[in-house]
């Protein structure tokens, strides 16, 4: 029995080399490479060459690898040449037993190493591996290195056969990023629950992101909302306009606003206003900056930042004026809603008594889903509008009138 007991503690020594080295490849891949681009910047040369195999990580996990599979196969054959026939032979010795020695000494050995395989060689170092990886990855790094230097021959044959199978199979290599936008937000949202971030800082980095991806005309102002001056009307009247409807800047136009002939700031105005002068539209006019209706909004954010102005015209292919979008527009899409003290009397979500929604029909389309917690329209939807009147209009496929309903995503949406 005394040989038993060495060569199971043969077999415990080299699945504690199976441990080392499947903790250090975990600790390694787990390992935040942020954490260990400080570590670098601090002086660490142990974290600096961590970083390094963080980020080629495909010559150091072959020869992980092969580490792992040459002690799978001398644990095999220690347990399966030696010590199975051993425990055969002790087996046969007891009455009873003698019939079943074969079957029942293999059994007992793929037991023990299968146990001794998952406990100590898998999942107890992946686990101590996981509570701090960055700190154990620096630790192995410096062996992970020579190990990769020494079993370079070896790994680049395993490299050429398995691209030479990879090929006979065609089998492409993923085009997939290597992060993706959804698990930056999960990993923000993880964060908020850690409470590493507020909530506001969460939903401003998601609004960033959604920035990209929403066309300017479900930010811009409609045209029938823009207020703006007639050059060709009395001052009169476009000081009449300009008390009703105030605003720091105003398009102006010949007749009509599909014929602007520049943007007005009402500081200018005012310069001229309050030294007794003639207000004149003309003198006063800033060229203006037009984006077809099709730009994504973090596009004419840049181009705002490059011309320095901070408003722009919205047109359609036919080069008809379709709204109107600020810098406040954007900002607002990323840090949410500025309402005026005005707005602030007029809500466009209100929860009624009895439970239910009543809600604008300017209702921006991402505040609907926001609300009603959607991930994408109901119905396959084609989302050729970007407000709840919009939705409404495509659901029933005509101008609604009061008292129409539709059921969608288990929601009943009536018209007031």
């Amino acid at each position: 029995m005394s040989s038993i007991s060495f060569e199971i503690l043969l077999i415990l020594l080299l699945t504690a080399a199976n441990g080392i080295f499947s903790g250090s490849e975990i600790a390694v891949v787990a390992a935040r490479k942020v954490r260990l681009e400080q570590l670098a910047k601090r002086g660490n040369k142990k974290a600096r060459l961590a970083l390094k195999l963080a980020n080629s990580p495909n010559d150091f996990l072959s020869s992980v690898q092969i580490g792992i599979t040459l002690i799978g196969i001398l644990s095999g054959a220690v347990g399966g040449a030696t010590l199975s026939v051993r425990l055969e032979n002790f087996f046969k010795t007891i009455p009873g037993l003698a019939v079943y020695s074969e079957p029942l000494s293999i059994l007992i050995v793929v037991s023990i190493i299968t146990y001794l395989s998952l406990v100590i060689g898998e999942l107890l170092p992946k686990r101590i591996a996981l509570n701090n990886p960055e700190q154990i990855a620096c630790n192995v790094a410096i062996p992970l290195r020579l190990l990769a230097i020494v079993t370079a021959p070896v790994v680049k044959l395993l490299s050429v056969s398995t691209e030479g199978l990879l090929k006979l199979l065609n089998i492409q290599a993923s085009n997939e990023p290597a992060i993706t936008e959804e698990e930056i937000n999960v990993l923000i949202e993880q964060g908020t629950q850690a409470g590493m971030f507020e909530e506001s800082e969460q939903e401003m980095v998601s609004r960033v992101f959604r920035l990209g991806d929403r066309s300017i005309k479900a930010l811009m102002t409609p045209r029938i909302e823009v207020a703006w001056l007639d050059i060709s009307a009395p001052w009169q009247e476009n000081q009449r306009e300009i008390q009703e409807n105030p605003h720091s800047q105003y398009p102006v136009g010949q007749d009509s606003l599909d014929d602007c002939v520049g943007i007005v700031r009402i500081k200018d105005i005012l310069s001229t206003y309050m030294v007794g002068e003639p207000v004149d539209l003309q003198r006063l006019l800033q060229p203006p900056l037009y984006v077809p209706e099709g730009s994504r909004a973090l596009n004419v954010l840049e181009i705002f930042q490059e011309s320095g102005t901070h408003v722009a015209l919205v047109t359609d292919e036919y080069g008809g004026i379709e709204g109107m979008v600020t810098l406040n527009d954007l900002v607002e899409a990323i840090v949410g809603e500025l309402p005026s003290a005005e707005e602030m009397n007029e809500p466009q979500i209100v929860q009624r008594e009895d439970g239910s929604w009543l809600l604008d029909g300017l209702l921006p389309i991402d505040a609907l889903k926001k609300l009603l917690e959607w991930e994408i329209l109901p119905d396959d939807v084609n989302e050729d509008y970007h407000t709840l009147g919009g939705f409404i209009i495509a659901m029933l496929r005509r101008i609604p009138k009061s008292g129409q309903h539709f059921n969608a995503g288990g929601f009943r949406f009536e018209v007031l």
